[in-house]
């Protein structure tokens, strides 16, 4: 048993009344009692929940205190069990690409006692909706999207690598795989849907899709989150993101996190500036300390942001996000040999309009807060395949970014 993981959150939510989380409560407690198998849990938590209504998202800008549950109320599952589930369920398929750790030999020696790293991961897992329905991947059999496998195989991703902050977008099976499957595995979850989701287009959908945010409890306590819906020029648009303030149990000291998804395709490089140009705006407020009783600023939280931003290198969101005020800088740079260089792609897929391989996802985080320790590699061309992305052995058309990150020591800390 891994520490720190705990399962199943018992707070709910409920629409007209009717509670969201009782039939899976219900379930779990009948099926899964402590100390039973959590091979059993896994399928069950896995399954669709009753066809209630998903809950309304907050989509402005609000902050609230979100209290951790006693663990006298959660059940605990034993990830190991359920990675090799997943294995089990995935055997016939061929496995997925090796990464290795690479361990950055220029950062700076985490104290790992009273400072232990923060493993933060960072992916797109592909909407499951606009995967069978819309994006039109011609080199991909529609049975390797077969959701009955594709999710055990998004979840061995993230078993296999355990991050303490799990970052995703296009997330269109929130409370029917993730809530349950990362509560009982011991982490918060919070998801804002897209307003007007694509998804929604697709028959037989299973709802909005959007953004997803984890953090484990056994780490972090949550301090406050902020549901943003982006806007362009004073207009709200369809994209969203959420920013949470957390407090590290190891260190007492404070993190903000946020997850977000900019607006895709050729031709919106404008909006997708405005967009970044917003966020960033919020999240200068949000990471702002002020002096009691007065407005001015004397510190800010460090930050990471986690996202699919549909941007290159070259465009001029991802320039101002290099340029803020904020001081982020991209983690995944430091992978090339002068650490100024972003990877060659991040996403590689084949559409009827052709072949696209390009660096679209982003870690940043505050450099003269943070440090990065070590970051999970990208596959080769090889790896990936000549039908590249999604397939067989691989379930979004995006890859993973994953890296350990340590508060760097503050000045008075040094004293």
């Amino acid at each position: 048993m891994v520490p720190g993981f705990y399962a199943v959150s018992i707070h709910c939510c409920s629409v007209n009344g009717k509670s969201l989380c009782e039939p899976l409560l219900s379930v779990i407690l009948s099926v899964c009692p402590m100390g039973s198998s959590s091979s059993r849990l896994f399928g069950t938590l896995a399954q669709p929940l009753n066809s209630a209504p998903l809950a309304k998202q907050h989509l402005f800008p609000e902050v609230n205190t979100d209290q951790d549950l006693d663990q006298d109320e959660l059940t605990e599952v034993d990830p190991d069990q359920l990675l090799r589930e997943c294995e089990e369920i995935l055997q016939r398929r061929p496995a997925r690409p090796h990464r290795d750790l690479v361990y950055l030999s220029h950062a700076a020696p985490a104290h790992l006692q009273h400072n232990p790293t923060i493993r933060v991961m960072q992916w797109n897992i592909l909407a499951q909706a606009l995967g069978e329905g819309k994006d039109g991947f011609i080199r991909c059999p529609l049975d390797a999207l077969n959701w009955q496998e594709r999710k055990y195989l998004i979840l061995e991703e993230i078993l296999t690598y355990r991050p303490d902050i799990l970052c995703l977008q296009e997330v269109d099976h929130y409370y029917d795989t993730f809530q349950p499957i990362m509560s009982g595995l011991g982490y918060h979850g919070s998801f804002l849907a897209k307003p007007w989701s694509p998804c929604l287009d697709v028959e037989q959908n299973n709802g909005p899709d959007g953004c997803a945010l984890f953090y484990r409890r056994s780490r972090f306590s949550l301090q406050a989150t902020a549901h943003l819906r982006l806007s362009a020029m004073m207009l709200p648009t369809n994209q969203v993101a959420i920013v949470q303030t957390l407090t590290c149990r190891a260190t007492g000291r404070q993190l903000c996190v946020a997850v977000t998804h900019l607006k895709a395709r050729s031709g919106w490089e404008r909006l997708r500036s405005a967009q970044g140009t917003d966020l960033l705006h919020s999240l200068r407020t949000i990471t702002s300390q002020t002096a009691g009783g007065q407005n001015q600023v004397v510190s800010a939280l460090p930050l990471v942001v986690c996202g699919d931003f549909n941007a290159e290198p070259s465009e001029d969101v991802y320039r101002r996000f290099r340029s803020s005020p904020l001081g982020l800088d991209s983690a995944y740079k430091l992978l090339s040999s002068d650490g100024q260089t972003e990877p060659p792609y991040t996403t590689w897929k084949i559409r009827p309009s052709g072949e696209s391989c390009s660096t679209l996802d982003y870690i940043w985080y505050t450099q003269n807060a943070l440090s990065v320790e070590c970051l999970l590699d990208l596959p080769t061309e090889d790896q990936i395949g000549p039908d590249r992305l999604p397939s067989y052995h691989y379930p979004s058309d995006h890859l993973s970014l994953l890296c350990d990150i340590s508060f760097r020591d503050e000045p008075h800390r040094l004293m």
